[in-house]
């Protein structure tokens, strides 16, 4: 028979408080180990966001040093005042250029992420399975082929399409030379919208003064105004141009996407395909039920990277057409650099990239809903 010593109030306290010393110790370890990603994000992400929304509020140019403080009545020669949410006003209310320019940048961002989005994603999901396959000979050489393009600069790559897609460039030539009766393209300056081509291919194409006009009461809207911009210029679809733009992104982009892809892949359990060839499934089956539903948190992360990134997109249109021809390829990036750098104003500048901070997170969030009730 054993005998049970029982818990004196001074073990039990002594227990406790190696309990709390070993929690304690826990939590220290723990904070020590995020300490300095928590730096990098509050450093280099929340600090920035806080500057540039009180930036947003101000009339800075950008060029004035900060030193000088605010304009106050003490203070006349300040850097900056505070005018409220008028740069917020500029761009999204009042009509006027600023707020024409940010439609504009905010329809071609718009029609560049629903074109470069899910193409990237459908043929990274491609490419990866078919670089997973095992019949596949020379795998190391097609994943390294396909994911070059995606570590090489991008500056470098845009000034390669920008000789291949000249008029006498690559493209044209090789298009020429098995269509003799092919007339080039001028891939880098046509400010020609893709839907307003294909509208034109099936005959609707209204006249320049149908375009001008706004009498819905007699059928002609295609002038009417939308955030300064007219309906038939909503309804341009991308630009010859930003098409070409986003054929290059999604040559270069696929690659990484692909890569994920891939390492997803590599993790599903092989005994689930086996189990589905026991019941009889046939490849396009196994796709379909297994492949792609398993993929889904993989596929979510995809296309969320694909989409910050298309909504950020800035370097192509920098160096390959500073956003024409016509405004046609100006994204909102690019906006913000232009009002920052080319018209000096720093604080309009800031309440763009709020306004694309605030866009991009709504549309992740919306998304992960999506893919959250799917699952």
């Amino acid at each position: 028979m054993t005998q049970q010593t029982a818990a004196t109030p001074a073990t039990t306290a002594a227990a406790g408080g190696t309990m709390r010393s070993s929690k304690l110790q826990e939590a220290i370890t723990g904070y020590g180990f995020v300490a300095p990603a928590l730096f990098v994000l509050v450093v280099f992400m929340i600090i920035p966001l806080i500057v540039s929304f009180y930036f947003s509020l101000t009339d800075w140019n950008g060029i004035t040093p900060l030193d000088q403080g605010r304009i106050t009545e003490d203070n006349p020669d300040g850097a900056y005042e505070i005018v409220g949410l008028e740069n917020y006003t500029r761009i999204l209310f009042e009509p006027g250029i600023r707020q024409a320019s940010f439609y504009t940048a905010l329809k071609n961002t718009a029609y560049y992420t629903l074109g470069i989005v899910p193409v990237q994603t459908v043929l990274a999901l491609v490419l990866a399975v078919i670089v997973n396959q095992r019949w596949l000979k020379g795998k190391g050489f097609f994943r390294t082929a396909f994911y070059f393009p995606s570590i090489t600069s991008s500056v470098v790559i845009s000034l390669i399409f920008m000789w291949m897609f000249t008029s006498s460039g690559l493209v044209n030539t090789a298009i020429k030379a098995i269509f003799p009766q092919y007339t080039p393209v001028t891939w880098l300056d046509d400010p020609n919208g893709l839907i307003h081509l294909f509208l034109n291919t099936i005959g609707i194409n209204p006249s320049r003064e149908a375009i001008r006009m706004c009498d819905p009461a007699t059928l002609q809207f295609w002038g009417c105004e939308i955030a300064s911009i007219r309906l038939w210029d909503w309804f341009s679809g991308p630009s010859v141009t930003m098409a070409t733009i986003m054929i290059l992104n999604i040559w270069t982009t696929i690659g990484t996407m692909m890569i994920i892809y891939l390492a997803a892949l590599q993790g599903i359990p092989s005994q689930v395909y086996e189990a589905a060839y026991v019941d009889g499934a046939n490849a396009w089956q196994l796709f379909r039920r297994i492949t792609v539903p398993l993929l889904s948190p993989t596929t979510f992360f995809v296309v969320t990277v694909g989409l910050i990134g298309s909504l950020q997109v800035f370097d192509q249109v920098y160096v390959m057409t500073a956003g024409g021809p016509n405004n046609t390829t100006l994204t909102v990036a690019y906006l913000v650099y232009r009002s920052a750098f080319k018209d000096s104003r720093m604080g309009l500048a800031a309440a763009t990239a709020i306004v694309l901070f605030i866009i991009i997170f709504l549309f992740t969030m919306a998304q992960r809903r999506i893919i959250r009730e799917r699952n």
